[in-house]
């Protein structure tokens, strides 16, 4: 049964940065998809940014520029890091985990990840 686990979440002040992993269990082979998910209080939760089986990568407009998202499959962990940060990325962030997605042009639907994280709080104060 594949699980991934979230952790670097934290609080800190407006341009400051962090890196979540999302560290990936229970599945054999190399080649698969985390994205990364958001949720803020009161609000609807949505993608935030995608590495795809073959390391394509997508991010939403908010974050692009800002945020990158990268593999070290060694580790079998991927990673968000999160640059200039401001207060309207604080949220709950998730990983999900997909075998089924390989290339990535835009932000999979939340159906298509088969394991989901416990996520870890981000909270970016101004």
């Amino acid at each position: 049964q594949v699980q991934v686990a979230e952790s670097g979440g934290g609080s800190v002040q407006a341009g400051g940065s962090l890196r979540l992993s999302c560290a990936v269990s229970g599945y054999r082979f190399n080649s698969y998809c985390i994205g990364w998910f958001r949720q803020a209080p009161g609000k609807e939760p949505g993608g935030v940014a995608v590495i795809g089986g073959d390391d394509s990568t997508f991010y939403i407009a908010a974050v692009k520029g800002r945020f990158s998202v990268f593999r070290d499959s060694a580790k079998r962990t991927v990673y968000l890091q999160m640059n200039n940060l401001q207060p309207d990325d604080t949220a709950m962030y998730s990983c999900a985990f997909s075998s089924a997605v390989n290339n990535v042009q835009n932000m999979p639907s939340g159906v298509l990840f088969e394991a989901w994280g416990q996520g870890t709080q981000v909270t970016v104060s101004s």
